[in-house]
């Protein structure tokens, strides 16, 4: 990466791959951003489960009725998930993992895709934390916020439109 500018303005949520596995290099150096992220008071509240098995994405893209598809297509779908017993903010220190894993992935010239789990249902109407932890056999005490979908890129999409950002949402000074 040479401008993080440009790797922020063109990254887009990708929820088509094509078939090409991802290279185990590329797989360790999307982790490695996850576990370089900053946490509350260095608790590292975060935990991570990485999954290349079609069988197991299959499942998990069982997790709610919509925008879980891309998970059953995908080559490597990470469980971003946080210790409620070591943090008090873990959805935040695994919500700033997982937003360093999909930059990471970009900057490899990888798609990914954020899935919502915590506060989400299956289509019966189980939670969909609940769910996942019980396919993975994740401990109680870890709560999944969401899946990370990762692959090679099929599709193209725009980068984003700088004349569209909401700069009436930016308040100087006080709102």
């Amino acid at each position: 990466m040479t401008d993080f500018h440009q790797l922020i303005v063109n990254r887009r949520s990708t929820r088509r791959y094509d078939s090409q596995q991802i290279s185990p290099e590329n797989v360790r150096t999307i982790l490695e951003a996850a576990l370089l992220a900053p946490t509350s008071k260095n608790t590292r509240s975060w935990q991570f489960v990485a999954v290349e098995n079609p069988e197991m994405l299959e499942r998990l893209s069982q997790c709610k009725p919509q925008y879980a598809v891309s998970i059953k297509d995908c080559r490597l779908a990470i469980i971003v998930c946080g210790d409620t017993m070591a943090s008090d903010v873990w959805v935040e220190d695994a919500s700033i993992a997982a937003a360093y894993m999909q930059l990471q992935a970009e900057d490899l010239g990888l798609g990914s895709c954020w899935v919502q789990v915590r506060g989400r249902f299956t289509a019966d109407g189980q939670p969909s934390d609940e769910y996942v932890a019980e396919q993975l056999s994740i401990p109680e005490q870890f709560n999944p916020l969401c899946i990370l979908t990762f692959g090679h890129k099929n599709e193209q999409r725009r980068p984003n439109d700088l004349e569209k950002l909401k700069w009436e949402n930016v308040h100087l000074g006080q709102w």
